[in-house]
C-alpha cells in the first residue's frame, strides 16, 4: 500500500513538473480556481479570485494568486501550508476552471479595433491580425498593457520580417494592445510629391534628405538653397528657419533629424518664396495627403 502511495505522489510530481514547463496561462481577477490537497482531500474547493489577486483558503488564510500561472499557484498555496503548518508535504493542484479574461483588447491604428476571443496567450503578431493587422500611418513601437500585473510592455513591429518574427512577444487572454499613430512631417513646395510622410521608419525618425527623397525629390526649377523648415515650439508658436537642402544633396552639409509636425517648404521660385509665410504653410498641413513609405 505504501509502495503505491509513493508510486501515486511520484506520478503526480512528474506531471506537475512537466504541467509548469509548459503552461503559459496566467490567473486573472474574478476567476475561479479548483485547489486539490492530495493529502487532506477535505480541503478540496473552488474558489474566486478577488478584485485583490487573492484566494482565501480553507486553512491558510488569503494567497496572492493573480498573475501566476495555475502551477505557480499550487506551489505559493503549498508554501503557505507548510509554513502555517497545517500539512506536512503537501501536494497542491490548482485548475483554472472559469475565466473571466478571455478577450483581448486592441485599440488605435489597426484596421479593425474591437475586443477579440483567445483562449490561450498567443503571438503579438497574431493578435494584430485579428484586427485586420496595422494601417499605413501606424507607429511601430506597439505597447501591451498587462490585464494581471498592469506591466506595460512596448514591443517594435519592424520593417524587418526576420526580426518581428524573433522578436515576437506572447499576448494573454485580458491584455490591451495599443497601436498609437505615427508622427507625421510635411515637405511641401516644389517636390514631386508634397504632402505629409509619416515616420514609420522602426526608431520613429526620419532626416530631411530622407523625407525630400520620399516626396519625390525636387524637379530642375526648385530651389532647394533657399528651403525653409517651419517648426512648432512648445507654447505652441512656430519658429522658421533656413534650411540648406542643396547643400546637404552634395554633402557640403550634415543631414539634420526632423521632429514630429516639422514643415520643410521647397520654394518654386524667389518671388513665391517671398510670398508664403510661415502661418500659409502651417495652415496648408490640415488639407495634405498623408503618405507612408
Amino acid at each position: 500500500m505504501m509502495r503505491a502511495v509513493k508510486s501515486l505522489l511520484f506520478l503526480f510530481c512528474c506531471a506537475a513538473y512537466c504541467y509548469a514547463q509548459t503552461e503559459s496561462v496566467t490567473i486573472g481577477r474574478g476567476d475561479v480556481l479548483q485547489v486539490k490537497v492530495l493529502e487532506a482531500p477535505e480541503l478540496e474547493q473552488n474558489a474566486r479570485v478577488t478584485d485583490a489577486g487573492t484566494v482565501t483558503l480553507i486553512l491558510g488564510g488569503s494567497v496572492q494568486v493573480a498573475g501566476l500561472t495555475p502551477a505557480d499557484a499550487s506551489l505559493a498555496i503549498e508554501r503557505v501550508l507548510m509554513e502555517g503548518h497545517y500539512v506536512l508535504t503537501p501536494h497542491v493542484s490548482v485548475t483554472l476552471t472559469q475565466t473571466v479574461t478571455q478577450n483581448v483588447t486592441i485599440m488605435g491604428q489597426v484596421r479593425s479595433p474591437g475586443s477579440f476571443a483567445i483562449g490561450t496567450p498567443r503571438p503579438i503578431l497574431d493578435v494584430l491580425a485579428l484586427a485586420g493587422g496595422l494601417t499605413e500611418l501606424a507607429d511601430r513601437k506597439v505597447t501591451v498593457q498587462r490585464h494581471a500585473t498592469k506591466e506595460r510592455i512596448v514591443f517594435i513591429v519592424s520593417n524587418s520580417a526576420n526580426t518581428a518574427l524573433d522578436a515576437s512577444i506572447a499576448v494573454s487572454p485580458g491584455d490591451t494592445v495599443i497601436v498609437p499613430k505615427a508622427d507625421v512631417v510635411y515637405i511641401l513646395g516644389d517636390v514631386g510629391r508634397p504632402g505629409g510622410i509619416a515616420m514609420v521608419t522602426n526608431d520613429s525618425r526620419l532626416s530631411a534628405l530622407q523625407a525630400l527623397s520620399l516626396a519625390g525629390g525636387t524637379p530642375p526649377n526648385a530651389v532647394p538653397s533657399h528651403a525653409r523648415l517651419i517648426r512648432k515650439q512648445a507654447d505652441g508658436s512656430h519658429v522658421e528657419l533656413p534650411l540648406q537642402l542643396s547643400a546637404m544633396q552634395k554633402g557640403k552639409q550634415p543631414d539634420i533629424s526632423l521632429q514630429a509636425d516639422d514643415i520643410v517648404y521647397v520654394p518654386f521660385s524667389y518671388a513665391r518664396n517671398m510670398a508664403m509665410g510661415a502661418g500659409s504653410l502651417v495652415g496648408a498641413t490640415s488639407s495634405a495627403a498623408i503618405y507612408k513609405f
